[in-house]
């Protein structure tokens, strides 16, 4: 399919296993893809190992929570590319050092909270805040951003994690409302547990078949499961949808996990 040839994308977070199936999936369904990540060496590994799959893919160095690296960033794209479709906010506060400590409220570490709340809400709002104008002048244009299954879950450890993703669902739908008539959707994807290789060297079998008796799913979530989604909600076909929140968790956060295994 080339359902976004034409098109032009950002992806931030771009270095990491989702990021990679979305420029992957997004590229090679047509469109020219500004992957960025604030690593930048292996974001630039990932632009050159996708540079003949489909739709051209350039490599961005970038720091979400940097306002001027936001401007930046998209001033890339459009000078590259010569407009502005898709702006996909997948980067996220994962790194050990921070999501490690996030844990029950009482036990927060603020700078953990501060951070957390940086990079996964004010990085998006600031990707609304100057992508808007230039979908504006093009007549529209889709925002997609990477929420969470923790959003609309209650659990003891990562709140501020679970926090931000619960403002970024707000942040989306207040963006579909105010711009939605001129033309700008805005819509989020709530993954539940996606494999990759750094999340498969801490789940052993054991382990994921213990999570798997609370999915309402045979196996559990791959990178290119949320590509998927993405690609989806970058396309037309999905030119009546705004303002939601798609989990693409395996059914988790419809299960009432009290009953016991099933």
């Amino acid at each position: 399919m080339n359902r976004l040839e034409g098109k032009v994308a950002i992806v931030t977070g771009a270095a990491g296993a989702i990021g990679r199936a979305v420029v992957e999936r997004m590229s090679a369904e047509g469109a020219a893809v500004l992957a960025a990540d604030i690593a930048g060496d292996a974001v630039a590994e990932v632009a050159a190992g996708l540079a003949t799959t489909g739709g051209a893919v350039v490599a961005a160095e970038v720091d979400v929570q940097d306002e001027a690296a936001i401007i930046n960033l998209i001033g890339t794209a459009t000078s590259t590319f010569g407009r502005l479709d898709i702006f996909h906010s997948n980067a996220a506060a994962l790194d050990r050092a921070i999501i490690g400590r996030d844990l029950d409220v009482v036990s927060m570490d603020v700078e953990v909270w501060d951070t957390t709340m940086a990079v996964n809400a004010r990085g998006p709002m600031l990707a609304c805040k100057h992508a808007i104008p230039i979908m504006l002048e093009q007549g529209g244009g889709s925002i997609i951003n990477t929420a969470s299954a923790a959003a609309v879950l209650g659990d003891n450890v990562r709140t501020a994690y679970a926090s931000s993703k619960g403002a970024l669902l707000t942040l989306t739908m207040y963006v579909a409302a105010t711009y939605g008539h001129r033309g700008i959707r805005c819509n989020a994807i709530s993954p539940g547990i996606i494999m990759h290789p750094a999340m498969a060297d801490r789940f052993s079998v054991e382990r994921r078949e213990r999570v798997l008796r609370h999915y309402s799913s045979p196996r559990l979530g791959q990178p290119e499961d949320i590509a998927a989604a993405a690609a989806y909600l970058a396309s037309d076909d999905s030119a009546y949808v705004n303002g939601e929140n798609l989990l693409v968790d395996g059914g988790v956060s419809r299960r009432v996990s009290s009953l016991g295994d099933w």
